[in-house]
């Protein structure tokens, strides 16, 4: 059954974000969603999202607070047309060049699901390109044509996906309180050194006594990825997962939106690594962003790969080293136009751990 098409702007609003000012900006207050909270499994992530002062918030600005499922598309820069989904119940914020999708004559339910399939993320970021910062209007994704269902058919359809979706979302909340748990349990560990035992433990120069010390390379090898030649379109059609920086999610990478075959790796520079590898973006606005792999994973070259070399290391403990000590990881980057970390400074970084018996 084909539906009749109709524009998007004829269902739904776009309501571009504010220009709010940067040096208002604190660590307290109301988050403000930009681009960057935008994750590429179309989540909110407002792990490192800025904030606007309590105080400072007015009736003009009622206008941007945010809602449990409002849709936001990213309008500018690299990123531009990456579509996200907000699932707080708390207050937020949407900064400019993010647009908010509010539907008023469809289901929100469906409008997500179908703006958010391949086809219409494809088009937006189309949309977007042909300029050296790409950009797009508010006028251009309300002009995007959509396929119309019945409104019973519309909220149907929503219903059953939704079902999934909470589902995806409710493990993505466990996984995100399991990781918190363990970044407290990192910083009491080796932060503020009480650990098992601390209370008998003599701690010399902030090492306690018995503990391995070093570099990290002492403890970790490290290796960077690549790019098979896109002018082989048959190489990005296997079944290995392939990551590139943009799914970078400061958590675990359980799938990538390319793959790649056994040609490609074998006749590039790209190499296959295991799971739970950690993985840190070495340049551009990314650079300092990691992840670690939950599966078998090649990667493009804007990568650094951390695995262990002996049973004295251990890949989820570097990477909440990696992330709790993002600053001094940052403070490695020697680009002036843009960041750019090299692989061999990780391995001069200071590096102690308990020895595993």
């Amino acid at each position: 059954m084909r539906w009749p098409p109709v524009k998007l702007g004829e269902v739904c609003r776009v309501i571009p974000g504010f220009a709010f000012k940067s040096v208002d900006f604190t660590t307290q207050g109301i988050p403000v969603v930009k681009i960057a909270n935008i994750a590429d499994n179309c989540a909110v992530d407002l792990t490192d999202a800025e904030h606007w002062p309590t105080e400072l918030f007015n009736e003009k600005l009622s206008k941007f607070l945010l809602q449990d499922r409002d849709i936001l598309l990213a309008m500018t820069g690299a990123t531009a047309g990456k579509l996200g989904r907000v699932r707080s119940d708390q207050a937020l914020l949407l900064n400019q060049r993010v647009a908010k999708i509010q539907p008023f004559e469809a289901d929100p339910d469906f409008i997500w699901f179908l703006l958010s399939s391949p086809k219409y993320r494809e088009r937006f970021y189309s949309l977007a390109g042909g300029a050296a910062q790409p950009n797009m209007s508010g006028g251009q994704i309300e002009a995007v044509e959509i396929p119309l269902p019945p409104r019973r058919t519309q909220e149907r359809i929503g219903t059953i996906l939704s079902a999934y979706d909470d589902l995806i979302e409710n493990n993505r909340r466990r996984m995100a309180l399991l990781e918190d748990a363990a970044r407290q349990l990192y910083r009491e560990w080796f932060v503020r050194l009480r650990f098992p035992g601390h209370e008998h433990t003599r701690v010399t120069n902030g090492v306690p006594e018995g503990w391995e010390q070093g570099c990290v390379g002492n403890f970790y090898d490290t290796a960077s990825g690549g790019t098979p030649s896109r002018k082989n379109p048959d190489y990005f059609t296997g079944e290995i997962p392939w990551v590139k920086t943009q799914e970078l999610s400061n958590g675990f990478i359980t799938d990538t939106e390319e793959k790649i075959t056994e040609d490609a790796l074998s006749n590039s520079s790209a190499k296959l690594f295991p799971d739970r590898t950690v993985l840190i973006a070495l340049y551009g606005a990314t650079a300092g962003e990691l992840a670690i792999l939950a599966l078998s994973a090649a990667t493009n070259q804007a990568f650094c790969a951390i695995f262990p070399k002996d049973e004295r290391a251990h890949s989820i403990h570097s990477f909440l080293f990696f992330r709790e000590n993002k600053e001094e990881l940052m403070s490695l980057s020697a680009g002036a136009a843009q960041n750019n970390i090299s692989q061999q400074s990780f391995g001069l970084m200071r590096w102690s751990c308990r020895p595993r018996h």
